[in-house]
């Protein structure tokens, strides 16, 4: 097992000018499980193949451990990669396919099949052994690409996107699976996904890329509660972050001509760029249903409801007028609201919410970044 630290890592592919991944900087601790995430052609893969040696480092460098590896060869790298797509070989039984990175490094036959056992073993995939690929289901073929990465006993496991390929409920099952794994062997691992709810629910820490550069790292809470940047909020959270533009009068926020008070101290963090707009957010669920005439309130028109059965989600909007007079600039007014399952509301109706007291998230309208101070969950919290 090894730390793993991204210094400045770059790669420029040829006949390109901005960098598919810009000056990384990231240090990964001894047996974490750190996870890569963000949008498609964020930098997230490219960063996975940089540490592996599959894609050159134009600067800056990359350390397992006390070794600066940025021009090792891949094979001398100590790291064991699994693919989104298994790439096991159809024509080898499952210890075969397990063990044969062993094989070419000519390690004894009796500790290839001790290694593979024990993996095996780990994986529940002893009575599979001396089956062909083809008669594996999708998530035994994963394990098996997974095995095939234990039995070396590498420094650091990479993974890149290994679940995509499975349907919904297998990689619930798959994703807690792995985790455990991980948990177990203690190695460090380092995970790509753009799926963020695998983000929040595996990894110690959550690294989030956008365009190639690195927005935030953090824990799950730390990113859900305290999102760094507009982008990070609207990217972290299933369903997504309220995220909406409105104009400031004298400390509020003013949303369709309701007032919702702001913290004075992040009124004092605003700038001149600013132009007397700041970015609120809030998520789903930090929004009570209230009467009509309650301070603070203002209706939602619903559009949709989604019932999960433990959970309801109304997306609604702002009414027109009211979003065109508190200026909701960024999503037409479009708002999510987190219900009582056994009490949804009709489409067409005016629910009256309320934004939770320390439950905002406030952002600059010129830098998108962050101003307000982490979120709090004690409703006798003043704003």
């Amino acid at each position: 097992m090894a730390t793993v630290t991204f210094d400045k890592a770059s790669r420029i592919y040829p006949g390109t000018e901005r960098p598919a991944v810009d000056s990384l900087e990231l240090d990964i601790a001894d047996g974490e499980f750190l996870v890569l995430v963000g949008p498609s052609g964020c930098g997230k893969s490219t960063s996975l193949r940089m540490l592996a040696g599959l894609e050159d480092v134009d600067k800056g460098s990359i350390w397992v451990g006390d070794r600066d590896v940025t021009h090792v060869q891949p094979k001398d790298r100590d790291i064991a990669m699994v693919f989104q797509s298994y790439a096991l070989y159809p024509h080898m039984t499952v210890a075969d396919n397990m063990g044969f990175a062993l094989k070419i490094a000519k390690v004894d036959k009796a500790e290839i099949r001790q290694r593979v056992e024990a993996a095996a073993k780990i994986l529940d995939l002893t009575e599979y052994l001396d089956r062909k690929p083809k008669a594996l289901s999708g998530g035994q073929r994963q394990r098996v690409a997974m095995g095939r990465a234990i039995v070396r006993q590498p420094q650091v496991f990479l993974m890149d996107e290994p679940l995509s390929n499975l349907d919904a409920k297998l990689r619930v099952q798959t994703r807690t699976q792995i985790a455990a794994l991980q948990r177990r062997l203690g190695t460090t691992t380092v995970y790509v996904t753009h799926d963020q709810v695998e983000a929040l629910t595996m990894g110690d820490r959550i690294a989030v890329l956008k365009d190639g550069l690195l927005q935030q790292v953090g824990t799950p809470r730390e990113m859900y509660d305290a999102p760094a940047n507009v982008f990070v909020a609207g990217f972290i959270g299933s369903p997504a972050m309220n995220i909406s533009t409105f104009n400031i009068e004298g400390g509020f926020a003013n949303i369709g001509g309701n007032k919702i008070a702001l913290e004075r101290d992040v009124i004092g963090r605003m700038s001149d760029a600013d132009n007397g707009q700041l970015i609120l957010g809030f998520r789903p669920e930090s929004l009570d249903r209230v009467a009509p005439n309650t301070e603070g309130a203002f209706p939602v028109e619903v559009v949709v409801v989604e019932e999960l059965g433990s959970d309801a989600f109304v997306y609604g909007q702002l009414p027109q007028v009211l979003a065109a007079e508190g200026a909701a600039v960024s999503n037409d007014g479009q708002v999510i609201v987190r219900v009582d399952p056994r009490d949804v509301p009709k489409k067409g109706e005016n629910v009256w919410v309320k934004i939770r007291q320390g439950e905002q998230h406030v952002f600059s309208s010129a830098t998108s970044d962050r101003l307000s101070d982490a979120v709090t969950t004690d409703k006798s919290a003043t704003v």
